[in-house]
């Protein structure tokens, strides 16, 4: 039992170690570092996407232990892409840069994906003892609509479409023409994983209050941008 239990834990640490973390970062100077402090535990890769230009942000993570990856192109799906497709680890997990997201669930998806062999985890807030301290009621009912439309024209079972704290194997994602460049990149990536016939799986999650600022996301104008994406999407099956 010893050596069982030794060997597990072995494989487990292997498999940790070989992840890598992509945060995408835009004017965070003031939530990185502390994102960065609480990851210091976690023996994860990290790659911090921002622009160059990005001088404080830059500045406010030199003295943390990161890669970071300069975007040519601007937006928030340009900076996951450009993220995903520098990582050499055999997993990536998307992680934000403002503390919503909680290191301590990322074992759990490993490990529900490897158990059940999923190509793609997909963390949701909408499960069974799961939840949010930083949804609107405006953004709530969005993503209910969305994650509907998409179980309903595109066969999706996963309950949070717009939620990016995504884990999942980087080779097979990279096999995916993906290239939105916004937040349409949240539902591009189920659909065209699902098309490609990938075993996604769904797991719960609790989203914690971002440490500062504002939120990135305008409820109508990139909801109007992600309705448009999704009948986009539904017509051209490619």
């Amino acid at each position: 039992e010893n050596y069982i239990y030794e060997l597990y834990n072995c494989i487990k640490k292997n498999i940790m170690t070989d992840l890598t973390l992509v945060i995408p970062a835009k004017n965070e100077s003031e939530c990185l570092p502390r994102v960065l402090e609480e990851l210091r535990k976690y023996n994860y890769k990290k790659k911090i996407v921002l622009q160059e230009d990005d001088l404080t942000t830059i500045s406010s993570i030199k003295n943390y232990d990161v890669e970071i990856i300069y975007q040519k192109n601007k937006g928030y799906g340009d900076a996951l892409i450009t993220g995903i497709k520098s990582v050499e680890t055999k997993y990536f997990c998307i992680f934000n840069a403002d503390g919503s997201f909680n290191p301590n669930e990322i074992e759990n998806m490993i490990t529900k994906l490897e158990k059940e062999n999923f190509d793609i985890i997909f963390a949701s807030r909408y499960e069974k003892n799961s939840g949010s301290e930083d949804d609107t009621i405006l953004t709530y009912i969005g993503n209910k609509i969305f994650t509907l439309i998409g179980k309903i024209f595109f066969n999706l079972l996963i309950t949070d479409i717009l939620y990016t704290f995504v884990l999942g194997k980087t080779k097979k994602c990279n096999e995916l023409n993906l290239n939105s460049t916004n937040f349409n990149f949240c539902i591009e990536l189920p659909i065209k994983a699902k098309r490609n016939n990938f075993n996604l799986g769904t797991i719960e999650s609790f989203e914690r209050k971002r440490i500062a600022g504002q939120k990135k996301v305008n409820e109508f104008s990139d909801g109007f941008k992600i309705l448009k994406h999704l009948i986009y999407l539904y017509f051209i099956k490619k």
